[in-house]
């Protein structure tokens, strides 16, 4: 979505058999890289409930959802004994 060199994205739930551009089943939030600092609006909640439904979110989207802290972005650290 936008414009010409103003790149905004939609957060969507959509049918593995659907087109990328094609029909979705919701749509759970926004990114706008546009703004400083770039602008983030996700339902955390409906993206939880399908997350737990088995939903696979897109590596640009598992990075977003980390951000988010939905995804448990912080790494174990190894143990040093």
């Amino acid at each position: 979505m936008g414009a010409k060199k103003r790149a905004f994205y939609r957060i969507v739930v959509a049918d593995q058999h659907a087109a990328r551009n094609g029909r979705f089943i919701e749509n759970i939030g926004y990114y706008d890289p546009n703004t400083e600092p770039p602008t983030l609006k996700l339902d955390t909640e409906k993206a939880a409930a399908w997350l737990a439904k088995g939903a696979q979110p897109s590596d640009t989207t598992r990075g977003l959802l980390k951000t988010q802290g939905l995804l448990g972005g912080v790494t174990a650290k190894a143990s040093t004994e």
